[in-house]
Order: structure tokens, then sequence, then C-alpha cells
């Protein structure tokens, strides 16, 4: 019987060519465009999930109540772990982190290695596995672990183990032995580092002259909690500790008219889950998880689903009229229901067997343009596991069930007589079918809508007067062997005979994003007149204000005359409405009660960080001499590309083995945009699949729409209607429909992109012409959708159409 079904439905499928290439096209795009979106979210949210006690490993985080209002930090003072270990009841165990980067060097063989300083009780809370060596990683001051990858980057084929290397810490050429080999970190962690060394074994700048200080906090903490205890149980011992340890801050905090928290806590220690640090989101001093983004991805491959599955019930219920006799005939020969439900459901499962293995082809053929096209790392490797197959198998069953099971059961339950006599009467004629097709161009609707959102917004972003010149300057890390004054003085020698060349500096960071994907923030604390003032802190060189091309809005910039002017600092618009003096530049700021720092200057408000941050208050001290990390060059804008090589083979001079991680301004501002370029590229890729599938599913009902009507038009013409007029005719209830979704989905995407944008305190203007080219776009494509076959319909002749009826 099963084998008499499929012959049926085989012929069947062979006999409607056209139909069940649309349908086969629609459901194996749809399939192939939702595993794509939903390999990318499913990898998104399987982020840390594989250490071994996930569930109970947790990132310390705090929130301080100041006169502004709750911060959020994560940044701890070094005896912080120990203390907090020892004195609060739940730790099972503890470690610090300080990631950045180091120069590891063999010989002449020199790497950059993205570094972890921690603790050894690091490789007992998280499960990164070692392969090879000591089983507890750098546990000595001058051991280091490596990974597979890093191995076999610094000796090649050579056996790592036992081996010894130089590290460049604190200006210094450090010999450390390979003790570990780990494995490689999965792609989908957050915590990411090549090399692993001991916690202790940090310059004296980050570790040694910190030692018993609670003032100054430089590092992350991690702890797996002890079982039978809740974050929210542990959070509240921890008040003691708080009132202990930062007994001056909560004493500041009170002076300066700063209200408590709900539980009338001034800084309140705070449990974060590993399982939700790829989705934090800061609001009100509370680090909250937020997943919209891959459910929304998520969400976006189930209506391209949706959308090929309504194709496909329309399409079925439309051209059943085709086969209203032979069902007629099949019940006249005894033929059940069941049977009947059976045979179609069958088909439609032949179809969307077919679709699905093709759907499945795409994705495979795909996955390397999708990959880098949204900049993931995402694969079929990454998500295939038990779970996620039995949720696709169960999906496709659900989907198949209802797509095709509601045509089947539709004609199996009509009458024998109705049946013969080719009649059918569905839900009140064509209700069912033009609210589906309102759903699918409501939704298509909707995504377009989002898309001109984001790209708007997106352009607006990159099109913002971020203060400062990103067009012409060079930027590139100072990662070499070479202390970083040295490498400043080397490159400004071989530079200075260079035209084109316009200017010279350093910094202690960046602006934006560099190829070294290196990003920090130094924020400081001191007293000014009574109360703390906090601020964003950054060591420059001389000629910075000038390079980067920052506005000085009162007095004067560093000047290289004058050596007291290491004494004086450059603050911005915010910082000097922060210390609200009459006269900033009679004003002065005491750095440690020791140091005092007169204001010899104020620059105009400029982005020197995210974009999705306000602007907070910053000061620029001139350091010359300190590790700046960060070459600043303005070259002219005549011959950008040329003035790039210039500049690197410069670098190449100076540091021969250190790879030039050299880029213009404007590219680091586009690398913090990715999260919001990625969401762009893929609402559009959905709108365009989207409109795609509703398209093919409007031109088969159209297609059947001319052929069930195919008397009327000659009957129209012969009568003297126009060409014109039949068209309209024929078109005009579609176009109704669009104009319904229009109606439906223009009020979502408003809210939406309303609660969207305000995320980003610089945003677009929202305004309705965005939702009516929306409209529009999704009008003009249906119009020639539809418009394909009813021209053609139109023009034929009249006789032909009456002759065949």
């Amino acid at each position: 019987m099963i084998r008499n079904y499929l012959k049926i439905a085989w012929r069947s499928l062979r006999k409607e060519k056209t139909f069940t290439f649309l349908n086969v096209f629609g459901l194996s795009v749809a399939f192939g465009a939702a595993i794509l979106l939903s390999i990318y979210s499913l990898f998104e949210l399987s982020f840390n999930k594989f250490h071994d006690n996930v569930d109970s490993l947790y990132q310390v985080y705090h929130t301080e109540y100041t006169a502004k209002g709750p911060e959020a930090g994560i940044a701890n003072p070094i005896p912080f772990a120990a203390a907090f270990k020892e004195e609060i009841p739940g730790v099972e165990k503890i470690t610090r982190f300080n990631g950045g980067g180091v120069l590891a060097s063999i010989g002449d063989n020199q790497v950059h290695l993205q570094s972890a300083f921690v603790d050894p009780e690091f490789f007992s809370i998280f499960t990164f596995p070692v392969l090879k060596g000591d089983k507890n990683p750098v546990s000595g001051k001058s051991e280091v672990a490596l990974t597979e990858k890093a191995a076999k980057t610094l000796f090649g084929n050579e056996a790592a183990l036992g081996k010894t290397l130089h590290i460049f810490i604190g200006e210094k050429e450090v010999p450390f032995t390979v003790t570990s080999i780990i494995k490689n970190i999965p792609t989908e962690s957050n915590i990411e580092f090549s090399i692993a060394l001991n916690f202790e074994s940090q310059s004296h700048h980050a570790y040694g002259r910190n030692i018993g200080r609670w003032d100054n906090s430089n590092h992350e903490v991690y702890m797996q909690l002890a079982d039978g205890i809740s974050p929210t149980q542990f959070e509240k011992s921890t008040r003691d500790f708080s009132k202990l340890h930062y007994a001056d801050i909560i004493t500041n905090a009170k002076r300066d008219g700063a209200q408590p928290g709900e539980d009338g806590q001034y800084i309140q220690q705070r449990l974060l889950s590993v399982k939700d640090l790829n989705f934090v989101k800061i609001e009100n001093g509370l680090a909250t998880p937020n997943r919209t983004y891959p459910y929304l991805i998520l969400g976006i491959a189930f209506l391209i689903l949706f959308i090929a599955s309504v194709n496909f019930i329309n399409m079925n219920i439309a051209k059943s009229s085709q086969r209203l006799r032979e069902i007629g005939m099949r019940k006249t020969l005894g033929a059940s229901k069941s049977q009947l439900f059976f045979q179609f459901w069958g088909e439609s499962i032949l179809v969307f067997l077919s679709a699905m293995l093709l759907g499945v082809l795409t994705a495979y053929l795909f996955i390397e343009p999708f990959q880098t096209l949204f900049n993931t790392r995402a694969s079929f490797s990454n998500v295939i596991g038990f779970q996620s197959l039995t949720g696709f198998i169960i999906s496709l069953m659900i989907i198949t069930l209802i797509a095709g099971g509601y045509p089947a059961m539709l004609l199996s339950k009509l009458g024998t007589l109705k049946a013969l006599k080719g009649k059918i009467q569905v839900n009140g004629g064509n209700q069912l079918r033009n609210a589906l097709i309102v759903v699918q161009f409501s939704i298509a609707i909707l995504l377009i809508s989002g898309t001109l959102v984001l790209w708007n917004q997106l352009q607006f972003m990159r099109n913002k007067d971020l203060g400062f010149n990103k067009e012409q300057v060079i930027s590139f890390p100072l990662n070499g062997k070479k202390d970083d004054f040295r490498t400043m003085q080397s490159l400004r020698n071989e530079l200075r005979n260079q035209p084109e060349i316009l200017s010279i500096t350093a910094g202690n960071n960046i602006l934006g994003i560099g190829k070294d994907n290196s990003i920090s923030t130094s924020v400081m604390g001191f007293e000014h007149k009574g109360r703390v003032v906090k601020t964003n802190i950054l060591m420059v060189d001389h000629d910075y204000v000038e390079t980067v091309g920052l506005e000085l809005l009162k007095g004067r910039s560093f000047d290289a005359s004058r050596p007291s002017d290491t004494l004086s600092v450059i603050i911005n618009e915010a910082m000097a409405q922060e210390l609200n003096e009459n006269e900033i530049l009679s004003s002065s700021i005491n750095i440690d009660d020791s140091l005092q720092h007169s204001i010899i200057g104020v620059v105009k408000d400029y982005n020197f960080q995210a974009l999705d941050k306000e602007i907070e208050p910053l000061t620029l001290f001139l350091k010359p001499h300190w590790n700046l990390k960060y070459a600043f060059v303005k070259v002219g804008p005549q011959n950008l590309t040329n003035s790039f090589n210039e500049v690197k083979q410069a670098w190449n001079k100076i540091e021969p083995n250190v790879e030039f991680l050299g880029s213009f301004l404007d590219e680091n501002i586009d690398r913090t945009l990715e999260k919001e370029r990625n969401m762009t590229t893929m609402i559009t890729s959905g709108s365009v699949i989207a409109i795609i599938l509703s398209c093919v599913g409007l031109f088969a009902i159209s297609l059947l729409v001319v052929s069930q009507r195919r008397k009327e038009i000659g009957i129209r013409k012969v009568v003297g209607a126009s060409v014109g007029k039949i068209t309209i005719m024929l078109t005009s209830d579609f176009l109704k429909l669009v104009g319904i979704a229009f109606l439906i989905a223009t009020p979502i995407a408003w809210y939406f992109s309303r609660e969207w944008l305000q995320n980003y305190p610089y945003r677009m203007d929202l305004n309705l012409l965005i939702f009516l080219y929306a409209g529009i776009i999704a009008l003009i494509i249906a119009i020639l959708t539809v418009s394909f076959r009813t021209i053609r319909a139109a023009m034929q002749n009249p006789v032909k159409s009456l002759r065949a009826e």
C-alpha cells in the first residue's frame, strides 16, 4: 500500500511540474536559510556551556551606588580574591584573571600571543583540558601553559614541553619554561588565550606595587559556588565584607549624596553566571543577560519557514480544484477518508523530504560564505548534537504535519457528489488564502522596515562627527621588543623626511578597536573640594591633540618646550562640567594627595569609547616615557595608501620580527559597529528571502487565479474590456492584500524600531517615510510578480480561452 501511495504521489508531482518546482524551490531555500540562521543562533547561545561545572561558575562584579546613580564594575584589587574566599562561606574555588597580550620570543622568532595571567586554581575551575605535561598549569611563577596552536606557532613540529621562551614583561625579557600543553580554546568561549602565565608573574606596575592595596583595581575574578548555595543567598552574605574593605568609599559616597540601593548597600558584590557572559547588558548598575539578538535570528529563521509553509498550503488548496474529480472517483471506488488523507499527505512528505535534503545541501555549500559574510565561527560541528538533531527532526515533523496535513485533511473530507461535480468551498471561499497572503507580506514588510531602520542607524553612527580625525590617522600597537619611548623616537627619525607624514604621537589606549582586537578602560577617582570625582584617564605623548585632531576649546595643548607640562592635564568638556569650576584653566586636580596637576586646556567632547555609550569625563596626562602601547600617525589626504605603506616600512625597519597591525581610525570605528553590521546584514538577508518566497507563492496563486478565470477574461475582452482594465481587475485583489499587510506591519515595526533605538544615546530620527518606503517596496515587488502573468493572460486571444471552455 505504501508503495502504491508513493507511485501515485510521484505521478501527481510529475504531472504538476511547475507547482512541484515552485514548492520544492521555496521550501529548499527556506530550509537552507533557516538551517544557517539556526546554526548561528545556537552557536551564540552555546557560549561557555562546555565547562563541566558551568552551572556553578560565576564572574564576580559589584554595583557601586554613587551620587550619579548605580554603576557596575568588574575590576578588583589584588587582595580581593584571597579575602573573598577566606571571609565568605560558599566560595568553593576562586581565581584572578588578567587578559591582554604578550610578546614571546625564541631567538629571532617573535610572536604576539593573547595572554591570560591567572592563579593556578583557574584550570580546576574552568574546563581547559591539559593534553601534555603538568596537570596543574602555572603553579610556579616561571611556568607557562601553551595551547596546541601556540606551541605549533612557536616551536613548529618540535616538542614544546620543557623548552624555554622569553616574554617581555615590564620592558624586560623574562625566561619562562613550558610545563603544560592545553587543548585549543573552543570557539564558543568568552575566555580566550594562547598562553597562560602565573598571575604573580605580571609586571611590577600591574602586580608588585599593588600588593595589599584596596584602592587600585585592575583584574577580573571568577569563582565556583559551593553546592547548596544560591547566588542571591551568597550576594547577601557579602555585605559585611564590602563594609569592611570599602569603608572609605562608602563614607565618601554618603558624604557626596549617594543614595543606597534597595537593600541599603552602597557597594554590593554580585555574581554573573558564566553562561551569561556573552549576553551581558548593564542597566542601573546590574549586569543582566540579554539574549534578544540570537533569539531574533531564530525568529527570522522561523518566519522564513512559515512563509514557505504558507506558500505550500496556499498552492495545494488552490490547485485542489484540479483534482476534485479524481477525489470523487476514488471515493466512489471505496477509498476511505484516511486513505485519501495519507495519499495526499504522502505527496507533501515527498516534497518536504526532497526540499529538506536540498536545504541541508544548500546550507553545507554556503556555510563558508555565510561565515565570511557574518564574521562568525559558527559551523555544523559547533551545534550538531543529540538535542539539536532531535529538535530539528521534531520541527520538521511538525511543519510537515501542519503544512502538508491541512490541505490533505481538507481534500479527504470532500463529499463524493461535490467532488464529482468539481465544486469546492473552503472556509468561506478564499478567506484563508487571503489571510495567509496578508500574514506573509506583513512579515516581509516588517523585515524590510527593520532593514531600513538598521541600515539608517548604522550609517548615522558611521557618519557621525566623533570629534576626531578618523580618515587621516593610522593607529597601530607598539608590540615589539623595544620599550615604547625608544620605538617612538625611532619612528619619528624614520618618518621625519616624508612630506606626507604630518605628525606622530602615542597613547596608552586606542580609538575604536584595532587589528589586535584589544580595548581597555582606565578610570581613576580622586578627592576634589570635598567630594569624589571619577574620570577616565589617558596617558599620551606630545602632539596627541594635534595628531588625533581634537578641537581645543580653551587653553593650550602640551608643549615639548615646557618640562612642567608633565604635571599638567588636558580635560574634555564632560570633565570640566564634573569639576564645576568658574575658571577651569586656573584650577588643578590632586592625585593621591601628593601630586597636583594644573589644567592647561579643555578639548571638545569626543567619542573615545563605543558609540553605544555617552561621553564620560576624560583626563589626558603627558607621559611620553610610559608604556603608551599605541602609536598614532597623521598623514596627508593626497595618497593614503602610499602613506600607510611608508609607515609600515618604517615599522618593519624598527621591529623586523613583529607583525605590523596598522589601520586607519575609521576602520577601527567600523570594528566597533560589527554587531550592528551583522544584524543589518542578517535581517536584510532574511528580508530578501522572505520577499522571494512571498513572490513565489504570489506568482503560483496568480497562475491558478488566471487559469480559473480564463473564461471570464475571454468574455470581458469580447465585450470590449481593454488589456489595462483586465490587468487591474486581476491584480487589484492581490494589491489590496499587500495594503492590508502594510497597515498591520507598520505599527509593529514602528514600536520595535523605537524600542531598539533606545539602546543608543546617539540615534537617527525615526520617521514614517522609512515604513512608507518598506510598503512601497513590497507593493512594487508584488505588482511585478502578479503582472507578469496577468498581462500575458489579458493580451491572449479571447477565442482560445472560450474555445478551451
